[in-house]
C-alpha cells in the first residue's frame, strides 16, 4: 500500500481580483507553511517523493515546509476561479462573492454551471477533472509515500474521485478546506482510499486559532 498526502497551499493574497495577483503567499501563508513543515518533520516519516503544482503559491508552500519539489506538475494547478466568477456575472448575472456566506451560495452554482457547460472559464470542467484524475493516477506509487502541494479545487476533485461525489457536494466540500491543510489517501489496487480530510494538526493549539484561514 502506498500513501498520498495532499497539502493545500498557505494563505495567498486574499485581496486579489485576478489569478495572477492572487498567486503569492501572504505573510500568514508563509507562517502556516513553516508550522506545517515543522509538524511534518516531527510527526511523519520521510517522503519518497515531493511534488507540487507549478503555481508560485504551491512552490512557496513546499519551500516553506522545508522541501524542494522533485517535480512540478501543471496538472495540479488550480482552476482559474476569477474567470469563472466573471462569466457567472456576465452570463448569469450572479454578483461576485464577497463574504463566506456568499461563497457558500456562489460556489455550488458556479460548479454546476461549469459542469453543465454554460460557462467555461479558462478551461472546460471536463478538462480540469481529466487532468487532475490523470495526475492522481500517476502519483499512485505502491509502497511509496508521496507528498503533493496543490490547491483546494484540486483536493475537492480528489475527494470527488475517491468518494463519488456529485457536483454540488464537490463544491460544498471545497468550501471548508483550510489553508495549509493536510489530506491523506491510501493507495490501493482499487484506487485512492480516503484516510483523513482537512486536518491542521500544526494549528490545533488554541494559541494558533488566528492562523486558521480558508482564504
Amino acid at each position: 500500500m502506498g500513501q498520498l498526502y495532499l497539502v493545500r497551499h498557505g494563505q495567498a493574497n486574499s485581496h486579489a481580483t485576478t489569478e495572477e495577483d492572487y498567486d503569492r503567499l501572504s505573510e500568514l501563508g508563509h507562517k502556516q507553511a513553516t508550522l506545517l513543515g515543522q509538524w511534518v518533520d516531527t510527526h511523519e516519516a520521510p517522503f519518497d517523493l515531493v511534488i507540487s503544482g507549478t503555481m508560485q503559491r504551491h512552490v512557496e508552500t513546499a519551500n516553506g515546509m522545508g522541501f524542494t519539489p522533485n517535480h512540478k506538475d501543471s496538472r495540479l494547478n488550480e482552476m482559474n476561479y476569477f474567470a469563472l466568477v466573471h462569466e457567472m456575472q456576465r452570463i448569469h448575472g450572479l454578483t461576485p462573492p464577497s463574504t463566506s456566506d456568499d461563497f457558500a451560495v456562489h460556489m455550488p452554482q458556479t460548479f454546476t454551471a461549469w459542469e453543465q457547460g454554460s460557462i467555461a472559464g479558462s478551461e472546460p470542467f471536463s478538462a480540469f477533472e481529466t487532468r487532475i484524475r490523470s495526475a492522481l493516477s500517476d502519483l499512485a506509487h505502491p509502497g511509496k509515500r508521496v507528498l503533493c502541494v496543490t490547491s483546494g479545487g484540486v483536493i475537492a476533485m480528489a475527494m470527488r474521485a475517491s468518494l463519488g461525489l456529485g457536483i454540488t457536494q464537490t463544491a460544498q466540500i471545497l468550501l471548508p478546506i483550510y489553508n495549509s491543510s493536510l489530506h491523506r489517501f491510501h493507495v490501493r489496487a482499487q484506487g485512492h482510499v480516503l484516510a483523513s480530510f482537512n486536518t491542521i494538526p500544526h494549528l490545533d493549539h488554541p494559541d494558533q486559532s488566528g492562523h486558521r484561514t480558508h482564504y
